[in-house]
């Protein structure tokens, strides 16, 4: 199915007369895709920061990672002065919290099968169409989450049930995304602009926060129904402005014309072909050079990231810093080094990959020397607050530098492969197929890190060290095959005339 001119865009190039241009068309690109993942993931955060509420055991726990004060405060609700703070059946039992793992792991789990299917889906049919559809759609189930608390639903299937399906329908966003911007950027830059782009899911984690948080006080119900909202909101500001490809606005010849002419404008996308394109077929998509190493890598990448996502908090506040236990609040304030050494780690890998052209070999890199990083945390972690932030910092950048670049720039590379011979219509199968099995590793390290915290802190670094270890050996013969390629174009090419950058390798 053809991308359409988005209806805003339509109306803007009626009133202007002229078509929009390129940068123009890029800015709006970047601005919509990084505010629609942002609130992907900002109605995504909004359960953990309730669980506090639905189950007072949880804060107990650490699992939380946001302020404790915010929320756990005698609130009561406007109606019948209830105080709110003593739970909500079925979550406020003896098993709540178990209760609310399954329902977590039931997201992530639909999540990374749903990836799979939209991203076959995703080049087939307009994806301004798709993330507009799962943006709504993410939105009402959200929204109809928090309506259990004016309904007065007590049923843990209810809240499964509608946990299952916005987790379909946010499987949606991701590979959306990605093929879009791919779609208007070129290799040569897609590593560093995606690198700052990939800041949305922090941004996205720490909005969502502040939100579900600050509509606590009014009852659960509104920290649920008012993210749903905005995402659903944004979801129609992509139906309304977000052009899929630079061919929908017909800039994309005009401008490859350019390209070939001046011979330095880096084109959005190669030559195509003029015959029409169909869609990659998943089978296909996986035997695309380097799609199998780097999923795999990103299962383990993942699987780190996530275990300090969802226990960092936790480890912090059952770990004595300088000889002090820190608070639930300051755990969490702390913990959001992490998040923010990742922002840095996304940029620089997604910057260093660009000039050395070599994705393989900087992923791979990021992930050895995460190692290390890991070992010095956990050991001298604990020496001082400002060792145990300094540390903190390192270890996200990183660990979430690979997990970054692998999710942007190299879905982006591989679903435009020169082995696909000028058929461009996999980005978002590719995407999916990465991503996909990357959030497997995501549901596998949190649950794997609940059973074995119980016992030993230090057998869950080694975990995250071997994890990190195997997620840079599955791209060995990658890191090999572009060493070889450069090494070779340095020794083909005269003195003068060597490359910047070296060719892609085959």
């Amino acid at each position: 199915m053809r991308a359409t001119k988005p209806p805003g865009i339509y109306l803007f190039e009626c009133v202007q007369g002229s078509p929009l241009s390129i940068r123009t068309c890029q800015a709006l690109v970047l601005i919509l895709t990084f505010i629609s993942y942002a609130s992907y993931h900002a109605a995504r955060k909004t359960t953990s920061v309730v669980k506090g509420v639905l189950d007072p055991k949880t804060s107990n726990l650490g699992l939380l990672q946001w302020p404790r004060c915010l929320y756990l405060d005698k609130w009561h609700t406007a109606d019948n002065n209830t105080v709110i703070y003593g739970g909500w059946a079925p979550f406020d039992s003896r098993d709540g919290t178990a209760l609310l793992g399954d329902i977590d792991l039931a997201f992530l789990a639909i999540y990374a099968i749903g990836m799979f299917f939209v991203g076959h889906i995703g080049d087939r049919v307009d994806l301004r169409i798709l993330l507009t559809a799962g943006m709504v759609g993410t939105g009402l189930f959200t929204a109809a989450f928090g309506a259990g608390y004016w309904l007065n639903i007590h049923s843990f299937y209810y809240f499964l049930g509608i946990q299952l399906i916005a987790g379909l329908f946010q499987s949606t966003g991701w590979p959306s995304v990605v093929a879009v911007v791919g779609n208007w950027f070129g290799k040569r830059r897609r590593g560093l602009i995606m690198g700052i782009w990939n800041a949305h899911t922090s941004v996205g984690n720490i909005s969502g926060s502040l939100v579900a948080a600050a509509f606590l006080k009014f009852g659960w119900g509104w920290s649920f129904v008012v993210p749903g909202i905005m995402v659903a909101l944004v979801g129609v500001m992509v139906f309304l402005f977000l052009p899929a490809g630079p061919e929908v606005i017909g800039t994309e010849e005009d401008h490859l014309k350019k390209s070939i002419k001046n011979k330095t404008v880096t084109p959005l996308l190669e030559a195509q072909t003029d015959a029409e394109e169909k869609a990659v077929g998943f089978i296909e998509a996986l035997r695309i050079p380097g799609v199998v190493p780097f999923a795999l890598c990103l299962f383990f990448c993942k699987l780190v990231a996530y275990t300090f996502l969802y226990w960092l908090p936790f480890y912090i506040s059952h770990t004595a810093v300088g000889g002090e236990y820190l608070s639930d609040s300051a755990a969490g304030a702390l913990s959001t080094l992490f998040d923010f050494g990742g922002v840095i780690g996304g940029i620089l890998a997604g910057y260093i990959s660009d000039q050395l052209d070599a994705r393989a070999l900087t992923a791979a890199s990021f992930m050895f020397f995460a190692i290390p990083a890991l070992f010095f945390y956990r050991v001298y972690g604990s020496i001082s607050l400002y060792w145990n932030a300094i540390l903190m910092f390192i270890t996200g950048m990183l660990v979430n530098g690979p997990y970054a670049l692998i999710t942007t720039a190299v879905s982006a590379d591989l679903g435009t492969h020169s082995s696909l011979r000028g058929n461009y219509r996999a980005l978002a199968t590719v995407t999916a197929i990465i991503d996909g099995t990357g959030s497997a590793g995501a549901a596998i390290g949190p649950l794997l890190t609940g059973y074995i915290s119980a016992k030993s802190w230090t057998a869950v670094f080694t975990m995250l060290m071997v994890a990190a270890l195997v997620a840079g050996l599955l791209l060995s013969r990658l890191v090999m095959a572009e060493v070889s390629a450069k090494v070779e174009a340095w020794r083909s090419a005269p003195a003068s005339d060597l490359p910047v950058s070296s060719v892609e390798e085959a």
